[in-house]
């Protein structure tokens, strides 16, 4: 992909998080308050961009594992055995680092 597809993508990522925000949104006579950003509401912003990142990157990861194993073995058909193991003991390990860095979000959601 290149840099500006990415920036596109990236771009529509974020008014797909602030969507609702907005939607949601009252008007100034049902308003009961002037909106301002918090220590805690900041907080919570922060732990929802590390759970996406942390899970976005574990995507990638793994499908480009998935794709480097159907690429070596349509090149040597006779290691497919070989490859899976190795193709599932390294999913296992990205998908184990993705979890470790939500539930490292989702303390920093209660305990901080």
């Amino acid at each position: 992909m290149n840099k500006f597809a990415r920036i596109v993508v990236f771009c529509f990522v974020l008014f797909l998080m602030f969507a609702p925000a907005i939607a949601m949104a009252q008007d100034s006579a049902g308003a009961t308050g002037s909106f301002s950003l918090t220590k805690t509401s900041l907080g919570y912003l922060g732990v929802g961009i590390g759970a996406g990142l942390a899970v976005i990157g574990g995507s990638i990861g793994i499908g480009l594992i998935g794709s480097r194993v159907i690429e070596a073995s349509a090149r040597q058909p006779e290691m497919l055995g070989q490859l899976r193991t190795l193709m599932f003991i390294t999913a296992a390990l990205v998908e184990g680092l993705a979890l470790f860095a939500l539930v490292i979000c989702i303390l920093c959601l209660f305990v901080g």
